[in-house]
C-alpha cells in the first residue's frame, strides 16, 4: 500500500487541483487520508481504481481512444 501526495495525483489523473477536491466533496473521487497537520495523501490503489473506472465508463458508453 502507497500513499501519493497531491501532486502525484495530479500527475496521474491530469486533473487540477481545485477540481480532485470538488469530486472528493461530491464523493466521486477517493477521500485523501490525513498524514498530520495540513498533510494529505491518497491510497495509490484508490486513485488508480478510479481510473479504472472511467475506462470502464468510457468502453461501456462504446467510446473509444481519440
Amino acid at each position: 500500500m502507497k500513499i501519493i501526495r497531491l501532486k502525484d495525483v495530479v500527475g496521474t489523473t491530469g486533473l487540477g487541483r481545485s477540481t480532485i477536491y470538488k469530486y472528493v466533496a461530491e464523493g466521486s473521487f477517493p477521500k485523501p487520508v490525513s498524514l498530520g497537520d495540513r498533510c494529505v495523501g491518497w491510497l495509490e490503489g484508490e486513485v488508480q481504481g478510479w481510473i479504472l473506472d472511467r475506462v470502464k465508463e468510457r468502453d461501456l458508453q462504446g467510446v473509444g481512444p481519440i
